[in-house]
């Protein structure tokens, strides 16, 4: 290899390391970087389907474990696309080792883990980021432009909900591959951890810092067969969450997340409301961005639907002529492709580990006010 390829480790062949894997496949051909990464060596727990894996993606060598991977001379970075519960130690033993190391959201199963994450990376002061994807949607990244220039003026409020529908069966099982995310002890929490994740992490980007949560959970179906004892236990993880905020710069919030939401897959929408303009995004629609500016004047005066396409949209000069939109993948490549830069630069592009612990807190704090039934600190 020559010596501007940076050779990636990656834990994990499910569905985070497929989109990761495609990443740093594609990002090349589409970004000028002066470093061209290359998945090296890919580790799983189940060794045919590792080398089915790796067939498919052209990555050369499988290893047994995450901590041969780590050990390896011939690795630079570290990517760890495996369930929650290997986040921690995987990363700390990579930052360790002088690795770069990029990581899967959340960043810990709660906050105590992720802090001991971050003080790892920058103890090591090794180059770090969180796969929080949905920054990187053009149209996301374009609503963020548009704060910065002022154009919502002083924000009044923040509304976000991410509804899924997989979970209703009270037959379907906990733990072991696939299910893992029903598995308290893996996952850590159920869709506040896992959806409103996504949710707070797009949300701090936008809207700054949260300070205090009122929040509530339930768990509709209580007991599930465990897919690895074969017994019946208790289900551990929130079915369903719903919490308030207040940010600090003095806006509202509402926050819903839920599993629970028939006829819904994948719905993540956000809204922001200020004083001179609102925005509005749906990830069904995740080219578009809805735009009412009030300062607008005239009989066709109203909420525009632009078509995230052109050359000055964010990323789109990369990709194809205007008109022709890009999708879900297309934010892990830019991920990539940002993370590189800011190695280059000296400058980390964000979500850093750092970053993603501050979502870690807000998770804690919904949980903990779910309990006690009281507003929560979120710092």
């Amino acid at each position: 290899m020559s010596d501007n390829t940076l050779r990636v480790g990656l834990v994990g062949y499910g569905f985070m390391g497929r989109t990761h894997a495609n990443a740093y496949a594609q990002v090349g051909h589409f970004f000028d970087l002066e470093r061209r990464p290359v998945v090296t060596a890919v580790c799983a727990r189940n060794a045919e389907r590792a080398r089915e894996f790796a067939d498919r993606w052209g990555i050369e060598t499988i290893v047994p474990d995450w901590q041969s991977l780590v050990a390896r001379d011939d690795i630079d970075l570290i990517d760890i696309a495996s369930p929650n519960d290997t986040h921690h130690d995987i990363a700390i033993a990579a930052a360790e080792a002088g690795k770069m190391v990029l990581c899967e959201k959340p960043l810990g199963r709660n906050a105590a883990e992720s802090r001991e994450m971050v003080d790892a990376v920058e103890k090591a002061g090794v180059a770090n980021m969180v796969w929080y994807n949905y920054r990187r949607v053009p149209a996301v990244t374009l609503a963020r432009n548009l704060i910065d220039e002022g154009r919502l003026g002083r924000i009044f409020h923040y509304r976000a909900k991410f509804l899924q529908d997989w979970t209703i069966s009270s037959d379907l099982p906990q733990g072991g591959e696939g299910l893992w995310r029903l598995d308290v002890g893996v996952a850590g929490s159920g869709v506040t951890g896992d959806l409103l994740a996504h949710c707070i992490d797009t949300a701090l980007w936008l809207n700054g810092p949260i300070d205090s949560v009122s929040g509530m959970t339930e768990t509709f179906i209580r007991e599930r067969q465990h897919n690895i004892t074969g017994k019946v236990e208790p289900v551990g993880i929130d079915d369903a969450s719903a919490f308030l905020a207040r940010f600090g710069n003095g806006s509202l919030a509402t926050f819903e997340a839920t599993r629970y939401a028939r006829g819904h897959k994948a719905l993540y929408t956000l809204e922001i409301n200020g004083e001179h303009a609102s925005i509005f995004w749906d990830l069904h629609d995740l080219h578009r961005l809805q735009y009412f500016d009030h300062r607008d004047e005239g009989t066709t005066r109203g909420w525009r639907s632009v078509h995230i396409t052109d050359g000055d949209h964010p990323y789109m000069d990369k990709w194809w002529v205007p008109g022709l939109q890009i999708g879900y993948e297309h934010t892990f490549i830019h991920q990539v492709a940002d993370f590189l830069a800011g190695v280059e630069s000296g400058t980390p592009a964000a979500p850093t580990f750092r970053d993603a612990l501050a979502t870690d807190l807000v998770t804690d704090a919904v949980l903990k006010s779910a309990t006690s039934r009281q507003w929560e600190n979120a710092g």
